[in-house]
């Protein structure tokens, strides 16, 4: 049977001794008064919630999926769901980072994204509920007029109501400026749209009284392409002046999707006849409103992989220990037993200290973000908030695409200690490599976040922010090189900082010959410049960790094992990585359409 722990004592090394979140913390006014103790009570008391509520309801919920009733259009989440879900809100886990003047508890980001971390390990697809509900409390916190924060955000806070974001139609994809869904002013400052849309992520269920919709649609005078986009906020049920629900509005969910995984989520089409919706931002400008929303998602689909890793490398672990086959090469270990342990071979190793690499390296990335993010919004210098929010628009898409990439490889691998009962469903490892999947591909495929990076974030303003990165890197390089035990760390960060750099200049030139080039590097270029992200991270947990080993803990003896393993076994991949990115776009185009 599956299990899961939350890993409090790894969130506590990453937040408290490596990101040293209190002192940062002491400069922001909004969270000055934040101490240890009060982060690491929200921690455990999180982490309570995820093991001993929804981690039970995971492949139950996997097993019987969601149910749409075809005459009422309503939806039924597995057993359990709703009522773990009370349990969240009553908790008042659903207000924990939001803004105290609607009802939040106004915690850093940081925190939050911890809390979602276990809440994913322990399952991903109920969690997709609250997650989406937070996304878009933050582009109507952004956005929206007065009055739709007076009417939606105490109750997206409180998780009374939750959200989604329909963007998708059939014909579509991610390219939203082919959308056709229409919105036609009503005469009273309301709109009715009509139109479909497809792949939304909990757009119908049973866990809450009023669902609110964030819609993109086009006005009558929008011009073409996604320059023509509006958005507007549509509830299921309309909203009464005095905040009481009225008539059921006209969207609702034509069909659920049947899915690979994350079935314990309503992935709906949705049919939006007339539905009444009032406009977020300006006319023609929805895109810019909907990014707050979209960026928050990308975010949080990194943690979803993120959880899944974990969870899944405990249970590779707890299986790799017990199960026995086969005897060591060099011997029996377990001479007592018909056979040793399955943990003693060195490649079921290398898939349990990948598994696990890649887990503590990507909850080091994004508890970094989640603090950046808590400083754009919060620290007191307006200039330190520029550079916080640049740092995080930079780094979003290695969150999205490196995380999730990892996470693939990381639930296959552990899959694979199970041998033949890891493609058992009563195991459970299979279950994780299918909720995974679907981490690549949306929120923007990780092709679209490569393109991101290298062209909008990297080439698109020269480099600049990828430099102050490395100036990041350089620094720390420059206080530690004096230490002869961190050479093992400095030496490869700093080869491959130069390494970027010089194929970043390499793309930007062929580029400017044939922006094709782009295309053909940006994916190899984002797993390259990941791993840079996390060979300097994994450098400052390797300093940590020298300074307490001594000490005899073996939390921080194994926190520098698998630092040396990242650097010995994981880094290399950049080599080949470059010299398929600099292979250039000719291998893909030489070949003839017909000729496929």
């Amino acid at each position: 049977m599956a299990q899961y722990t939350p890993p409090i004592r790894d969130m506590q090394f990453v937040l408290h001794e490596v990101l040293k979140v209190e002192d940062a913390f002491k400069s922001m006014p909004a969270h000055a008064e934040l101490d240890v103790d009060t982060i690491n009570a929200v921690l455990e008391e999180g982490g309570k919630f995820a093991a001993g509520v929804l981690f039970p309801l995971n492949r139950s919920g996997d097993e019987e999926g969601c149910t749409l009733d075809p005459e009422t259009h309503e939806v039924k989440t597995p057993e359990g769901f709703a009522d773990a879900y009370r349990q969240f809100v009553d908790g008042g886990w659903a207000a924990l980072s939001c803004d105290p003047d609607y009802g939040g508890q106004g915690l850093p980001v940081t925190l939050n994204q911890a809390f979602y971390e276990m809440l994913n390990s322990a399952n991903q697809a109920w969690t997709m509920y609250p997650g989406l509900t937070h996304g878009a409390y933050d582009a109507l916190h952004a956005h929206g007029t007065a009055e739709q924060k007076a009417t939606y955000l105490p109750k997206l806070t409180s998780g009374e109501w939750t959200g989604t974001m329909c963007l998708t139609e059939p014909h579509a994809g991610t390219d939203l400026g082919l959308l056709r869904t229409k919105a036609e002013p009503r005469g009273d400052g309301s709109y009715a749209i009509t139109g479909e849309k497809i792949f939304i992520s909990s757009g119908e269920h049973d866990m809450a009284e009023n669902i609110i919709h964030l819609v993109l649609a086009r006005l009558p005078d929008a011009p073409a392409g996604s320059r023509g986009i509006s958005l507007f906020v549509v509830p299921k049920f309309n909203v009464n002046g005095d905040g009481s629900l009225g008539a059921r509005n006209g969207i609702y969910c034509g069909a659920i999707e049947h899915k690979m995984g994350i079935h314990g989520n309503s992935t709906c089409q949705m049919v939006l006849n007339n539905a009444v919706g009032t406009l977020v931002g300006e006319p023609h400008k929805g895109l810019a409103a909907m990014f707050v929303m979209m960026n928050a998602a990308r975010l949080g689909v990194g943690m979803q992989s993120l959880g899944l890793t974990e969870v899944a490398y405990q249970n590779a672990v707890a299986y790799a220990k017990d199960r026995v086959q086969s005897r060591a090469l060099s011997g029996a270990k377990a001479k007592d037993k018909a056979a040793d342990p399955i943990i003693v071979h060195p490649d079921v190793r290398k898939m349990l200290l990948t598994a696990r690499a890649y887990a503590e390296g990507g909850r080091a990335l994004a508890m970094q973000v989640a603090l950046l993010i808590d400083q754009a919004q919060n620290a007191p210098d307006e200039a330190a908030r520029r550079d916080a929010e640049a740092a995080v628009a930079l780094l979003t898409p290695i969150v999205k695409a490196f995380l999730t990439d990892n996470g693939w490889l990381a639930t296959s691998h552990c899959m694979q200690v199970f041998g033949g009962h890891g493609f058992i469903r009563e195991w459970g490892m299979e279950q994780y490599v299918r909720d995974n999947r679907i981490n690549m591909i949306y929120e923007g495929t990780n092709t679209i976040q490569s393109l991101d990076l290298l062209g909008r974030k990297v080439l698109g303003d020269q480099g600049a922010q990828l430099k102050k990165f490395g100036a990041q890197i350089q620094q720390f390089a420059m206080a530690n090189m004096s230490d002869a035990r961190m050479q093992e760390f400095l030496a490869p960060l700093a080869d491959l900082g130069e390494k970027v750099t010089k194929l970043t200049g390499e793309i930007g030139m062929k580029a400017m010959a044939n922006p094709e080039e782009v295309g053909s590097a940006a994916v190899d270029y984002l797993r390259v410049v990941g791993h840079l992200v996390f060979a300097y991270l994994w450098a400052r947990m390797a300093r940590v960790a020298l300074d307490k080993a001594e000490g005899g803990d073996p939390f921080y003896a194994a926190k520098l094992v698998t630092a040396r393993f990242y650097f010995a076994k994981l880094l290399p991949e950049t080599a080949s990585l470059i010299r398929t990115a600099r292979a250039g776009v000719a291998p893909l185009m030489a070949m003839e359409e017909d000729w496929f």
